[in-house]
């Protein structure tokens, strides 16, 4: 693919992709630009078989990601005016392949919800946790709730939202919001050596799972990543669909004999 992006960075590593929101000037926070540039690295990563997991993380030592930006859209209410936020989300959350949030500093906003969304998260000790929408006038009525509610349960996902204190890293690992802390200075070392663990383990088999877990908020799409994706693939290897279609092309009745058992 190409890795010539305008807002993010991106690096293949053996079986790990690393993508990296290259604007540690701004928090990390992403805009329209960097919310296609991830959605369109990633299906670019769905298709190629090199790349096992993704790592995502952001630039520098202090923000991961802390929101978003509308800088440069139009002012519109119709859909030329919505930050492309779901875009993205749908890009990692429908990607058969794992994707690992690294969280080297702030997730604040979006950030929370993008690391949320991600299959697995691993923090350095100084990150920090936060959901602020209702200090300064916006919300997450979506993958900000439904899947933060699935981590860390309804009462304390509605505490991140209604009170929006801050959470350390620590207690952000006790609450179950991630997977595991490390050290500030062992977190790419950490993260890769993870990483690379899971890259290991067999494509399709995660896919399915990962598939599976889709299905649950995904509705028919959600259930049909696993049906297309996954069953159907191994459907039209056995002996009925091989009959079936022979049968159809030759335009005869198909053998029950060769169904198989």
């Amino acid at each position: 693919m190409s890795t010539t992006f305008e807002t993010i960075l991106y690096e293949e590593d053996g079986p790990i992709g690393w993508i990296t929101i290259n604007r540690p000037d701004d928090g990390n926070m992403f805009t329209p630009v960097t919310c296609i540039e991830i959605r369109d690295c990633i299906e670019a990563i769905r298709r190629e078989t090199r790349t096992r997991v993704v790592v995502l993380t952001g630039a520098g030592e202090k923000f991961f990601c802390i929101g978003g930006r509308k800088d440069g859209m139009e002012d519109t209410n119709l859909y030329a005016g919505v930050l492309p936020t779901l875009e993205m989300y749908d890009a990692i959350d429908k990607l058969q392949k794992p994707v690992i949030a690294m969280v080297n500093g702030f997730a604040v906003g979006g950030g929370n919800v993008l690391h949320t969304v991600c299959d697995l998260t691993i923090a350095k000790e100084s990150a920090v946790f936060r959901q602020v929408g209702p200090m300064m006038g916006s919300f997450d009525a979506g993958y900000g709730t439904w899947y933060l509610e699935d981590a860390i349960g309804k009462k304390r996902a509605k505490e991140m939202w209604y009170t929006n204190r801050k959470l350390s890293a620590a207690e952000a690992l006790d609450w179950g919001l991630i997977n595991r802390v490390v050290p500030d200075d062992k977190l790419r070392e950490e993260t890769r050596a993870w990483a690379l663990t899971i890259s290991e383990r067999g494509p399709m088999a995660l896919a399915g799972i990962k598939h599976a877990f889709l299905a649950r908020h995904g509705g028919v799409g959600g259930l049909g990543r696993v049906s297309h994706d996954m069953l159907l693939k191994l459907y039209l290897k056995t002996e009925e669909s091989q009959e079936l279609s022979k049968a159809f092309g030759e335009r005869r009745t198909p053998d029950p004999d060769k169904f198989g058992h």
